[in-house]
């Protein structure tokens, strides 16, 4: 069926150009036509009430044969409309909705769907191959896309680089970085004010990116890329090229493959997006393959110190292939760093937002933690052991989800929650949506409170009745193996910047715009106004 799909699509842009068909084309343009109009009329009209496997579920009223449930012609995730659905829908736990082209997708919304999708029945649902085409380019095919009996393997052997016993070492690591950046916004901040400049706009997304990089780097890789004091540096500009948002053009594009059957094919068009996409990645793989030999190289010198880096913990296993390794490499590296830069911006934002939290946050940092001119290593004891600080970060990662939707595929025919659900069923796993559900956090689950994850019991919880109200980092076994790895770095990036800085937005009413690609962040980096505070 792709070739077929390709030879249509070539068919349908040859026609489009107004190229000349000699009789049989001809015939086959017509051909084409109707077919495609007859599934067009299918998908469009008929599928939806008629022929759909899934009309024993829950759908929504309100559906556009052209734009389904949300109100976009882009392949986008209706957020209001999810909110609202899952907060009004009948005493169900799964809600079938529609995109544009009607394309069917399935939300689950109860612990008990959510159990079975993510532990129960993990490996009947997998990523997509479009997605994991699409993630592939930048981060590899390393864990975070391997499937079925391969993740169980992979996982298995990478976990013990996750363990806490290994993370509580790389907390120097997390704080000299955290430290390093905040010193040298001072630094610029200073530059600017000996040049008769006094505007102290620090845009966040910048710092927090190359912070981030530099953070994976050495702790993952026992290789500094000092991407803070070289933001010019290849790496660094690779992964700027490739976090950038599709363009409207390419938004409308993928659509189209989707309604044709083939929306990889955009991956293969003469794109200058899909060239940079491409560039950048043989760039992060070369990097990645020449810091992996040069810590094997390291690993084998028995007067040269092994290291308590994730690729360390990896090689000294002995159960992955240089190739292997360096999938794992950009993973890291990929997801890894953008994630956290993504939440330390969301951090900004809400602390910016809620003035008090700032103080309140601030206070037991600098009551606590040592100054950021004492050059003494900090301990993980010293940052685990600050309440308030856990609840904010806790708090943030709830409130602001860096990746605020995954998808799933059914692989074979199954069930979630006593309903049948066919093969190849799609669907969105959108803690955007499920962090914020009333009947899991209470009447103020739209509300950002730090508070909900202070006193007893709740330092974890928030007080949620579910371990299935917090999904950020999803749940079972293919949640984030990084957990632990990105709380604790983003709990000193927070504790650096905020101990030093008094932070206010420079647009404090404008309206939250959003820049969505791989993560979800404030489409202008967080503007932020910093001015340092003495006294720490």
């Amino acid at each position: 069926m792709g070739h077929i799909s390709d030879s249509f699509t070539i068919l349908y842009f040859a026609l489009a150009a107004g190229v000349y068909l000699k009789p049989e084309m001809a015939t086959a343009a017509l051909l084409f036509g109707v077919i495609t109009a007859s599934k067009l009329v299918y998908r469009l009209m008929l599928y939806p009430d008629y022929f759909t496997p899934l009309k024993h579920i829950y759908s929504p009223a309100g559906r556009s044969c052209l734009t389904g449930n949300s109100p976009s012609f882009l392949l986008e995730a209706p957020y209001p409309q999810l909110r609202e659905w899952a907060k009004n829908r009948p005493n169900q736990d799964l809600i079938r909705y529609y995109l544009v082209a009607n394309l069917e997708r399935m939300i689950p919304t109860s612990p008990k769907a959510l159990g079975e999708l993510l532990v129960t029945k993990v490996y009947d649902f997998e990523k997509p191959e479009l997605v994991r085409e699409s993630l592939r380019r930048i981060t590899g095919d390393g864990v975070l896309l391997a499937e079925g009996e391969e993740h169980k393997t992979q996982r298995k052997n990478l976990m013990p680089a996750f363990a806490y016993r290994h993370i509580k070492n790389l907390y120097p690591v997390f704080w000299s970085k955290s430290v390093e950046m905040v010193k040298m916004i001072e630094e610029d901040l200073q530059s600017r004010k000996g040049n008769g400049n006094n505007d102290n706009t620090v845009q966040i997304s910048n710092w927090a990116s190359r912070a981030t990089l530099d953070i994976i780097g050495v702790a993952g890789m026992d290789h500094d890329f000092d991407s803070l004091r070289d933001p010019d540096n290849t790496l660094n500009q690779s992964y700027r090229k490739i976090m950038s948002p599709p363009s409207l053009i390419m938004k409308i594009l993928f659509v189209i493959g989707m309604i044709v059957g083939n929306p990889t094919l955009v991956h293969s068009l003469p794109t200058k997006r899909n060239k940079d996409i491409k560039e950048s990645g043989e760039v992060i793989r070369n990097v990645a393959r020449q810091m992996i030999r040069q810590k094997k190289a390291k690993m084998d010198d028995p007067k040269a110190e092994t290291g308590i880096d994730i690729i360390s913990v990896a090689l000294s296993s002995g159960t992955f292939d240089e190739e292997n390794l360096v999938d794992q490499s950009m993973t890291f590296l990929g997801a890894g760093h953008e994630t956290t830069a993504t939440a330390l911006q969301w951090a900004v934002y809400a602390l910016c937002k809620n003035p008090d939290v700032q103080s309140h946050l601030r206070d037991e940092i600098r009551a606590n933690l040592p100054s950021l001119d004492d050059p003494t290593p900090i301990s993980a004891a010293a940052v685990d052991n600050l309440p308030y600080l856990n609840a904010v970060c806790n708090e943030v990662l709830r409130f602001h989800p860096s990746v605020p939707m995954t998808i799933r595929k059914a692989i074979r025919d199954t069930s979630l929650a006593d309903m049948y659900i066919p093969k190849d069923t799609t669907f969105t796993i959108c803690p955007q949506i499920l962090n914020r559900l009333e009947e899991l956090w209470g009447p103020d689950a739209n509300e950002f409170d730090p508070d909900r994850f202070m006193g007893p019991g709740k330092a974890n919880t928030g007080g949620a009745v579910s371990n299935y109200a917090f999904l950020t980092f999803l749940h079972g076994p293919r949640g984030c193996i990084g957990q632990g790895f990105a709380k604790s770095e983003l709990a000193c990036l927070i504790a650096a910047t905020v101990g030093r800085f008094h932070m206010e937005l420079k647009f404090p009413d404008a309206k939250l715009e959003i820049r969505e690609g791989a993560t979800v962040s404030p489409k202008d980096g967080v503007l932020a106004l910093l001015t340092p505070l003495e006294g720490w």
